[in-house]
Protein backbone atom coordinates (compact mmCIF):
# COMPACT_ATOMS: atom_id res chain seq x y z
CA UNK A 1 0.00 0.00 0.00
CA UNK A 2 2.99 2.33 0.98
CA UNK A 3 4.11 2.31 -2.68
CA UNK A 4 0.98 3.04 -4.04
CA UNK A 5 0.57 6.20 -2.03
CA UNK A 6 3.73 7.88 -3.30
CA UNK A 7 2.54 8.32 -7.38
CA UNK A 8 -0.96 9.05 -6.26
CA UNK A 9 0.41 12.16 -4.26
CA UNK A 10 2.37 12.85 -6.99
CA UNK A 11 0.24 13.08 -9.18
CA UNK A 12 -2.69 14.54 -6.88
CA UNK A 13 -0.55 17.42 -6.73
CA UNK A 14 0.44 17.63 -10.77
CA UNK A 15 -3.14 17.59 -11.14
CA UNK A 16 -3.74 20.45 -8.36
CA UNK A 17 -0.58 22.66 -9.53
CA UNK A 18 -2.33 22.62 -13.11
CA UNK A 19 -6.02 23.77 -12.07
CA UNK A 20 -4.75 26.00 -9.59
CA UNK A 21 -2.31 27.75 -12.90
CA UNK A 22 -5.78 27.50 -14.82
CA UNK A 23 -7.33 29.29 -12.44
CA UNK A 24 -4.57 32.14 -11.82
CA UNK A 25 -4.20 32.70 -15.58
CA UNK A 26 -7.69 33.30 -16.58
CA UNK A 27 -9.02 36.77 -18.02
CA UNK A 28 -12.35 38.00 -17.67
CA UNK A 29 -14.21 38.42 -20.25
CA UNK A 30 -14.44 41.78 -21.85
CA UNK A 31 -17.11 44.17 -20.90
CA UNK A 32 -19.94 44.99 -23.69
CA UNK A 33 -19.58 48.13 -25.66
CA UNK A 34 -22.56 50.48 -25.31
CA UNK A 35 -23.12 51.15 -28.69
CA UNK A 36 -22.98 47.25 -30.05
CA UNK A 37 -20.08 47.71 -31.88
CA UNK A 38 -17.00 45.72 -31.77
CA UNK A 39 -14.32 47.91 -30.04
CA UNK A 40 -13.56 45.85 -27.15
CA UNK A 41 -12.82 42.58 -29.09
CA UNK A 42 -9.57 41.28 -28.51
CA UNK A 43 -6.66 42.45 -31.35
CA UNK A 44 -6.64 39.77 -34.18
CA UNK A 45 -10.21 38.24 -33.22
CA UNK A 46 -12.16 36.05 -35.53
CA UNK A 47 -10.55 37.87 -38.76
CA UNK A 48 -6.65 37.52 -38.11
CA UNK A 49 -5.28 35.62 -41.13
CA UNK A 50 -4.12 32.09 -40.93
CA UNK A 51 -3.68 31.02 -44.51
CA UNK A 52 -0.31 31.81 -44.73
CA UNK A 53 0.76 30.31 -41.98
CA UNK A 54 -1.77 26.92 -42.32
CA UNK A 55 0.01 26.50 -46.29
CA UNK A 56 3.85 26.55 -44.07
CA UNK A 57 2.92 24.31 -42.00
CA UNK A 58 0.85 21.38 -44.04
CA UNK A 59 3.88 21.87 -46.66
CA UNK A 60 6.33 20.99 -43.60
CA UNK A 61 4.06 18.10 -42.67
CA UNK A 62 4.23 16.75 -46.10
CA UNK A 63 7.67 16.92 -46.92
CA UNK A 64 8.46 15.42 -43.34
CA UNK A 65 5.77 12.87 -44.58
CA UNK A 66 7.41 11.80 -47.62
CA UNK A 67 11.09 11.85 -46.11
CA UNK A 68 9.31 9.18 -43.95
CA UNK A 69 8.04 7.43 -46.21
CA UNK A 70 11.65 7.54 -48.57
CA UNK A 71 13.26 5.99 -45.44
CA UNK A 72 11.02 3.13 -45.06
CA UNK A 73 11.44 2.21 -48.61
CA UNK A 74 15.41 2.47 -48.44
CA UNK A 75 14.93 0.11 -45.79
CA UNK A 76 12.65 -2.06 -47.17
CA UNK A 77 15.38 -2.68 -50.20
CA UNK A 78 18.07 -3.18 -48.05
CA UNK A 79 16.42 -5.63 -45.92
CA UNK A 80 15.36 -6.92 -49.17
CA UNK A 81 18.62 -7.03 -50.86
CA UNK A 82 20.85 -8.79 -47.78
Amino acid sequence: MKKNIKPLFFTLFIVCFMAIAQIGLSQAPLPPSDNGGNENRKPGGNTAPIDGGLYVALTLAAGFGVYKLVKVIQNRKQAAGN
